[in-house]
């Protein structure tokens, strides 16, 4: 059964920068496509970044140049380095496989002065 343990949000101010990191059992993971999800109040989720098994990344145009995509097979993690942070990517960020399976819980990201 899929597990993932997202950690690594807070509050941060506009401009500044957070990495996450996404702790995946269940699954093998080193053939398993990711990506980072995020769900802000009132929206329906979307995804802002994703990684094959093979490490090409691909990202939604609101992130694209900002934030970075990672993962390390090793220690079956997932990261995501987010930089320029705007007010606009407060939301709850979630990572899963492709396609998703089971959430975990997120984790919180509020950039605000």
């Amino acid at each position: 059964q899929l597990q993932l343990v997202e950690s690594g949000g807070g509050l941060v101010q506009p401009g500044g920068s957070l990495r996450l990191s996404c702790a995946a059992s269940g699954i093998i993971f080193s053939i398993s496509d990711m990506g980072w999800y995020r769900q802000a109040p009132g929206m329906e989720r979307e995804r802002v970044a994703s990684i094959t098994s093979g490490g090409l990344t691909h990202y939604a145009d609101s992130v694209k140049g900002r934030f970075t995509i990672s993962r390390d097979n090793a220690k079956n993690t997932v990261y995501l380095q987010m930089n320029s942070l705007k007010p606009e990517d407060t939301a709850v960020y979630s990572c899963n496989r492709l396609p998703p399976a089971s959430w975990g819980q997120g984790t919180q990201v509020t950039v605000s002065s």
